[in-house]
């Protein structure tokens, strides 16, 4: 199997696009073209996920956090990264990280953490902004449907929980072909009136390359009108953090055993339990206390998250339980997460979880 063949599905899961500023995301070692026989999937890339990586004939991995993260002007073999990056170059192992890109789609890190801990209802607490295009584009009316299912096929017309959305109306396009024309209707010369549809589209910025080229592919004119607007709207179905409800209401104290158990923390830590019931839960898997206001403006009694700084514990902490339970504690479901999805799409092709457990973090 081709490397690009895994990727190229991830990145239909997890566009790059979505990943945040300061983020690595993609293809960290390796080319796009090499053969890949067995991936094995993990949250960190260290020594010891690359010395089980070799031992099980694996000469791909697939990991959460990017091996090199911040940029590197030389790569000294005697520095712990300079060595790993020599040796898992030495031995042939491509490498690929989905990172903040797989934090921000529903169904990605905090949509899995989410379901781990029992929420419904989840939506995204941070929607994406500014990353939203309009897309209009004019055609005779018996080639809508093509010109439809092709843009749909290439990302456009998701809104929510709903694909293939779209507004259409009916008019008349008026053109004059010149000589050097070689028009699909009407004739050299003479203006024509043409029964048009016109179809209306919401594409991310991310699918607006792939999108505009399948519908100039797919659309009968040689010369094709459309317009492109930049929207205002949030993208619903993208962004950071999840936020969702319990089945019930819940003693407080009790649903916070329930997330230690749950993420098989040796410890976490919290505000003071200032909700005796809670059921509006906010999380973000990693580092993500620069969500504790906007989990409070959305009305969770629980923010969970990891790395909270000790001033910020203070933010809203007589309204809302902060919990910090661990960076990897609320990441690890990424290993599943990515696993279940590879294997769907590819049944026959040798996948493997890494049982090395990269938590670098120990209670006494």
């Amino acid at each position: 199997m081709k490397v690009y063949e895994i990727t190229s599905y991830i990145e239909k899961l997890a566009p790059p696009a979505l990943q945040e500023s300061y983020d690595n995301v993609g293809l960290i070692i390796g080319t796009a073209r090499s053969e890949v026989n067995k991936a094995l999937i993990t949250l960190d890339v260290t020594n010891e996920v690359v010395q089980e990586a070799v031992q099980n004939g694996c000469d791909m991995i697939i990991a959460h956090h990017p091996v090199i993260f911040r940029g590197l002007k030389k790569i000294d073999y005697q520095t712990e990264q300079g060595a790993l990056i020599a040796r898992l170059i030495r031995e042939g192992i491509t490498v690929y990280a989905a990172h903040t890109n797989l934090d921000n789609v529903p169904d990605g890190v905090n949509g899995i953490l989410a379901e781990k801990l029992g929420l419904k209802n989840p939506r995204i607490l941070s929607p994406k902004k500014d990353n939203l295009y309009k897309l209009v584009v004019f055609c005779p009316q018996e080639a809508a449907d093509k010109v439809r299912e092709a843009v749909f096929n290439a990302g456009a017309g998701e809104i929510g929980n709903y694909s293939w959305c779209s507004f259409n109306s009916e008019g008349f396009g008026t053109f004059k072909a010149s000589e050097k024309a070689n028009p699909y209707v009407g004739e050299i010369g003479e203006v024509h009136r043409e029964p048009e549809v016109r179809i209306e589209t919401v594409v991310p910025s991310y699918f607006l390359n792939s999108v505009i080229r399948s519908m100039l592919e797919a659309h009968p004119y040689e010369e094709v009108a459309y317009d492109l607007f930049p929207m205002a709207n949030e993208q619903n179905n993208a962004g950071t953090g999840i936020i969702g409800q319990l089945e019930k209401e819940t003693e407080a104290e009790e649903f916070l055993l329930h997330v230690k158990k749950r993420l098989n923390a040796s410890g976490i830590r919290h505000t003071p339990v200032v909700k005796k019931q809670v059921k509006n839960i906010a999380v973000c898997g990693g580092s993500c206390s620069f969500l504790i206001e906007q989990a409070y403006r959305a009305g969770a009694e629980v923010f969970i998250t990891a790395d909270v700084k000790y001033h910020e514990f203070f933010e809203h902490s007589s309204e809302m339980i902060i919990v910090d339970a661990g960076h990897y504690e609320t990441e690890q479901f990424a290993k599943e997460l990515l696993y279940d999805k590879l294997i769907r799409k590819f049944p026959n092709f040798a996948l493997q979880i890494s049982k090395t457990k990269t938590n670098p973090i120990n209670f006494l």
